[in-house]
This record gives structure tokens, sequence and C-alpha cells, in this order.
């Protein structure tokens, strides 16, 4: 009980008393970077590649044959269709759709003015300060889903958060699954690595949520990534398809540095991906007509001396404005990426070009933010006290995001009366109200005075994080869950590792 008082305390001081919703609700307009004119011309360049160029299915026999009996001109893996052939496919897919959780005050809707962000996805590595960079393990894992879990400014948990490497390739789908399912109650993605992995992921969501539910309700998600350029691998197309027809939602999200996976320029990046997402969201509804799916997108640059791809760039920021309004004409949910940056460290270059890419996200309009918490090294790492800090930086965009509201309240009128002039304002009524909403308070950052802080041991905001990631895991108090559910969920793991020899390729 005194671990669980500390944890509420703590939180009372960072988290806005007004009550954090499922997602977050724009309450600012979307930054419409182009005009009409230009927005044709990508949607026209984009129709061009498709009729003219075309997207190769790798592997994927029964993708092609779905084109091909859509009306889609296929040549062996490769398809090309007539011009607003795709987008057509495209119309069934629903605007906006609820995802449930394990918890249903965690529900999220997609689309709308609604803003949701999850922590980052993919790395290898994981990182902090104690014991540097080393590969992930499930202990990892577990640790970053906790993480999530205690951070009310993320509403999703992301999939793959880190590579356990220390579980073999072809059973860490399930140990991921079984900690996203245990260890929080947040929306979360499934495997996406193999179709059977895939339905596993499903599985053991049916175990949990029933089978009957997960049929007509959005429960799990996968995230769909384009080989890029105007390439669909069978990896990706067959776990896409396997979502999609149990119902289930998909996000699709080609991965382009411009120079290396598409033309260096920016409005051919953003009509390549446009086209490359098309497609992917076309093929969901040729699966199964009104399955949910995001309209994703990770643009952004690369140093084109040494090939290394870089973060937080002006192109990169135009590149998501751009993209964001085409997604918005074909009124899907748009997902981009958040804190990203090639730092190894939780520095201020990290920092820098975190928030340099974070901004336009917000900016933009993006329904759906991930890699908004941890991300390092172009991806390659997670960072404890990356994740911290980027989680603070998160409740600062949801007090951006709630915009201003002008009334008699706001105005404080009675402030004013009671206050008179030339007397300070801190003791009036009006401010003994507000004083613990009126502002977001960053508890990481340090107002303090210089000799308190020296003081205190002269520490920095990366120092100051690792003592809040690991206080934070020594409150963690898993949320409850049904024990046979829990059983049920162990005995469905523990067989199917069984059933297959440990493979690490």
């Amino acid at each position: 009980m005194k671990s669980r008082r500390r944890l509420r305390n703590r939180r009372s001081a960072a988290v806005d008393p007004v009550a954090v919703p499922g997602c977050f609700k724009r309450k600012i307009p979307a930054y419409d970077l182009l005009d009409e004119q230009a927005l044709v011309r990508l949607e026209d360049h984009a129709e061009w590649l498709l009729s003219e160029i075309g997207i190769e299915l790798r592997d994927d026999p029964v993708a092609l044959n779905l084109f091909k009996d859509a009306g889609a001109t296929v040549d062996g893996e490769l398809i090309r269709f007539d011009r607003g052939h795709v987008r057509a496919l495209c119309e069934t897919a629903p605007k906006t759709f609820t995802m449930y959780a394990r918890n249903p005050r965690n529900n999220i809707q997609f689309g709308g003015d609604n803003v949701i962000l999850g922590p980052a996805y993919g790395s290898p590595f994981v990182t902090d300060l104690d014991r540097g960079r080393r590969y992930g393990t499930i202990e990892d894992f577990q640790n970053f889903i906790r993480l999530t879990y205690m951070t009310p400014w993320l509403q999703h948990q992301s999939g793959t958060v880190c590579e356990p490497v220390d579980v073999a390739v072809n059973k860490r789908h399930l140990d991921m699954v079984y900690a996203h399912l245990r260890y929080s109650d947040k929306p979360f993605m499934g495997s996406v690595t193999a179709p059977e992995r895939a339905e596993d992921s499903l599985a053991m969501a049916r175990i949990v949520f029933g089978a009957e539910f997960v049929r007509n309700h959005l429960v799990i998600q996968g995230n769909i990534n384009v080989n890029s350029p105007l390439v669909y691998d069978n990896t990706m197309t067959a776990a896409l398809r396997t979502y999609a027809a149990a119902n289930q939602g998909n996000v699709i999200s080609p991965f382009i540095m411009g120079g290396a996976m598409s033309p260096v320029t920016q409005p051919a990046i953003i009509a390549q991906a446009h086209a490359e997402v098309m497609v992917g969201i076309a093929l969901t509804q040729l699966v199964r007509r009104g399955a949910p799916v995001v309209y994703g997108s990770f643009l952004t640059t690369m140093d084109l001396k040494s090939g290394a791809p870089t973060f937080g760039t002006p192109e990169s920021s135009l590149a998501t404005f751009a993209i964001s309004q085409l997604s918005r004409r074909l009124g899907l949910p748009f997902r981009c990426g958040g804190h990203l940056t090639a730092s190894k460290t939780a520095d201020a270059q990290a920092m820098q070009e975190s928030t340099n890419a974070m901004n336009p996200a917000i900016l933009a309009g993006a329904n759906f933010i991930f890699q908004a918490a941890g991300w390092l090294e172009s991806g390659l790492s997670i960072g404890y006290e990356k994740f911290v800090m980027d989680a603070e930086q998160c409740g600062a965009m949801y007090r951006l995001l709630r915009g201003l509201v002008v009334d008699d309240e706001e105005l404080a009128l009675d402030a004013y009366r009671e206050a008179g002039t030339g007397t300070n304002f801190l003791g009036v009524g009006h401010t003994m109200r507000h004083y613990k909403t009126a502002n977001y308070r960053a508890d990481l950052s340090d107002a303090k005075p210089f000799e308190r802080w020296i003081e205190e041991g002269s520490r920095d905001m990366q120092q100051r994080a690792l003592t809040r990631w690991k206080q934070m895991l020594s409150d963690y108090q898993a949320p409850p869950i049904d024990p046979g559910v829990d059983d049920a969920l162990l005995d469905f793991v523990a067989r199917k590792k069984a059933s297959v020899k440990d493979a690490w390729y």
C-alpha cells in the first residue's frame, strides 16, 4: 500500500488532475502546408507510379489473385492499376474505429480528432546509464511494457518495443504477446514476422477477450512495413491478410529514406509513399471489407555523404505535413513517427532532433504516433532514460493539444477584483482554484536555484531520469487478470514452445 500511495502522490505532481482520457482529443487545428493544386499533383503522381511503374507483391499468390480478381493488371509479381482504382478500393476502410483494451477504461479511438501515443518499436538494443548499450532481453521487454503501463501519456503499448534476443526467434513472439497481455492492460500490437506468429497472437487475444468478442471488435493490430521502393514481401502481406481476415487491425507504413528507397526530393518521396500505402490499405479491404486500417508513414532523410539516416530535419518535417494532408483526403487515421533521433544517448542532439520530429507530427494532425518514447540511434536502441524523458514531453504535447478555453473563469475576472492593482496574484482565490491545473508540470526539469542544484549533486536530466525509471519499476504493480485466463495463456505459450525446436536464425 505504501508503494501504491507513493506512486499516486508522485503522479499527482506530474499529471494534470483533469482525467487523462483513453486518447487525447485535438482542440487545435491541423496545419495545412499545401494548397489544392499541389495536393492534386502529388495524387496524380502516385497514380502514375501505380499505373506506369507498378508495385511488386513477392511470393504471395493469394494477394496477387485478390488484386487480379479485383481488376488489376498482374504480370508475374508486378501489379499495375488503372488510375483511381486503388483509391476506390480504399473507400471501404472505416474512417474511425475503436480499439478495445483489456481494461475498458483504456479503450482508444482512431481517426477524427483523436491522438494516440505509443513507445518505440523494433530496437534490437537497449541502453541505460548503469549498464550501457546491450542486446535486449525478455526482462527488458517486460520492463518497457511496465513503464508504458505506468505512463498516463502513452495510450498504446506499441508492439516489439525491443527484441528479446535471449529467446529463440521462432518463440519470442509468444513471450512478447504474453507480456503485453499480462503486464499492462492497454491496446497493443501482435507479431508480423510470419503468418503463423500472427495466428498465435490472435489466439492469445482470443483467450483473453473471447473468440466471439474478437470476431466483432478490434483488439490487436499488425504493424506492416513496405519493402520500399514499391515492393511488398510475403512476410508482410501474409501477416496483413491474417489480421484483416480476423477483422483485426493493420497499420500500413512505408519506411523511406530519401535517396535510398526513393528519389532524394521530398515530393517524389511523398507521392511514392502515398502509392505504397494505398496498395496495402486496398489489400486489407480485398481480404475483408471494412477491416480497420491506419494510413502510416515513416519518411526521413539521409546523409548523402555517409548514407546514415537523419531525423528531425526540416525536409522530413515538410514531408510529415504534406502526407498527413493526403491521408486526410482519404479520410483515414494517420500514423507517423514521434521522438526520433540518430543520437546514441539522451543528450542535447537527441532532444533537439526528437523535438524537431515530434512537433510536426502533432501539428500535422497525426492520429497515432508511436516511437513517441525511448527511440535512440536511428531505432537501433531504446533507452530507459530517453523513455521517461520522452514520456514527460508527451504530457506537454497533450497540454498543447488541449488548446485554450476562453471564458469568464479563464479570463479571471474575480482575481482582478480581489487583487486590485499593484498586488501579486499568488494568494487570490482564482489562483488557489487553478494552481494544480493551470500549467503542465515537467518533474524531470530542474528550476531550482543554482546553489540548491549543487547541494543535490549537480545531476543533469539523464541522471534524474535514471532515478525516475528505477523508481517506477520499483513501484510497479501488475494490473489484475483473471487467474484462469492467465493460466490459459501460460498453457498456450508452453504448448506452442514445446511443439517446435528452438530456431535462432
